[in-house]
């Protein structure tokens, strides 16, 4: 494991939400999955927070960042955002947020992607997350990652 730099997207926001302090680290073997994530950092599983894209019927994108331990439950999502939802493909993924699956962290995209995030991974005391690549990952406070995010509470979405 070595310390590098995120991506530009991912370290503007690191600036403009006062995360100087936070360090980005990768890993040779890579973080890929939740499972690999864990594996690498030497957490459990759960403390791992996921960014999953899905897109709306009407072409909106939707990042849910859950606990690596769980699975996204598509029903009580489509149900919270009163729209059905689908998994993104990789070029949508892509698109909406600047990053490619396996990577994608939990802010710091090329545009603006509502965000949905997981009340269990609130419950953490630190959440590891994608910096941006397939083998990076940064850690943050469940308050941290409220505050750049907007979201103050999580909701029930697992499966």
């Amino acid at each position: 494991m070595k310390q590098v730099s995120p991506p530009s997207c991912l370290q503007n926001a690191f600036n403009n939400h006062h995360l100087g302090h936070v360090k980005v680290l990768e890993f040779p073997d890579g973080t890929r999955s939740a499972a690999d994530a864990a594996a690498a950092i030497g957490c459990d599983v759960s403390d791992i927070g996921k960014s999953l894209v899905f897109m709306t019927e009407g072409n909106k994108p939707v990042l849910i960042i859950m606990n690596g331990a769980d699975r996204v439950d598509e029903t009580k999502v489509a149900h919270l955002l009163g729209l059905d939802i689908r998994k993104a493909d990789a070029n949508e993924v892509r698109t909406h947020t600047g990053y490619a699956i396996g990577g994608v962290p939990p802010f710091g995209h090329v545009g603006p992607v509502e965000t949905l995030i997981d009340e269990k991974l609130l419950a953490k005391k630190i959440i590891w997350l994608a910096a941006g690549t397939p083998k990076t990952v940064f850690s943050l406070m469940p308050d941290e990652l409220r505050a750049v995010t907007g979201v103050d509470t999580g909701v029930d979405i697992s499966a």
